[in-house]
């Protein structure tokens, strides 16, 4: 899709929702389980953020945050939600596939639910997002495996899109991985994330002085 597609896509997607918030306004359950990697001060960049219940609560943790999103549509209720929390975010409309990433320049990188990277995408991508985390800083990850397929119960139908731990293991090599595991969960996200889940969870810290 080129960026003008994928705009009009999430934008349609979120709009259908209507004052509802397709993913719900809690944080995502593997983020709020990492609270302990986020204090005070820390810069972090939340990718692809949606409607905001992510880059929301990573103000609330008193992290400096900036939260991208493809879609004018979600963030207009991003901004809704962050007024009505009273918390402070940089959304910033982009299409993280051909995004000027910034480098090194955040203590922590988010990537929850963003699965929409074709095979030939992904590897720009992630790599647009290890070159914004700052040496000893965190990539924290957190997707669908193929699995998900059978389930059904949100993500993409499209195989290529999903994860698996050999690809993470490849692709963050270079990297100390601090965590990574292949479970199943029940979400209740919102009306789009809503059942039985295939899930993986990543946590790498970047080489280099803190």
């Amino acid at each position: 899709m080129s960026t003008n597609d994928h705009e009009a896509f999430w934008s349609a997607r979120y709009r259908d929702a209507g004052d509802n918030y397709l993913f719900g306004t809690a944080p995502n359950k593997f983020l709020a389980q990492q609270a302990a990697r986020f204090s005070a001060g820390m810069t972090v960049l939340s990718v692809a953020d949606g409607e905001g219940r992510n880059a929301v609560w990573l103000a609330e943790q008193g992290c400096q945050v900036t939260a991208t999103e493809i879609s004018p549509v979600a963030l207009e209720k991003a901004a809704k939600l962050a007024r009505g929390r009273h918390a402070t975010v940089d959304f910033v409309q982009a299409d993280i596939l051909n995004w000027d990433w910034p480098v090194a320049e955040f203590d922590a990188v988010v990537g929850i639910f963003i699965q929409f990277a074709s095979a030939d995408e992904r590897p720009r991508q992630l790599a647009g997002m290890k070159q914004a985390v700052k040496p000893g800083g965190w990539l924290l990850l957190h997707g669908y495996t193929p699995k998900q397929l059978e389930y059904r119960t949100g993500g993409p139908s499209d195989v290529e899109q999903l994860y698996t731990e050999a690809l993470l293991r490849e692709v963050f090599a270079d990297w100390e991985i601090v965590l990574l595991d292949e479970h199943e969960d029940t979400l209740e996200e919102g009306a789009a994330h809503s059942g039985r889940s295939a899930l993986i969870d990543l946590v790498a810290r970047k080489p280099g002085a803190v």
